[in-house]
């Protein structure tokens, strides 16, 4: 099983973190108005960036760091996988 940490560019240019083991359809959730209270409010969502995780356990930890990050840090971080 594939788990994905991702971020999400919401339709304010706001920033949504979050990790799930099917990315299409959480995307789509997000979309559909039943994702996160956050992005049902802040949405439609543009996926802007993944990184596969080994385990739920690695992506519940990785997710909370990317969470952390300074807005400025989760750009760079966007820019960075961009170009790859």
């Amino acid at each position: 099983m594939t788990i994905v940490v991702y971020i999400v560019e919401c339709a304010d240019k706001t920033l949504y973190t979050g990790w799930t083991t099917d990315l299409a359809r959480r995307v789509k959730e997000h979309n559909g108005k039943r994702g996160a209270k956050y992005t049902r409010i802040h949405g439609p969502v543009r996926l802007v960036y993944t990184e596969e995780q080994s385990d739920r356990s690695t992506a519940l930890k990785r997710e909370r760091q990317t969470k952390r990050l300074s807005r400025a840090r989760k750009l760079k971080l966007i820019e960075g996988y961009s170009t790859n």
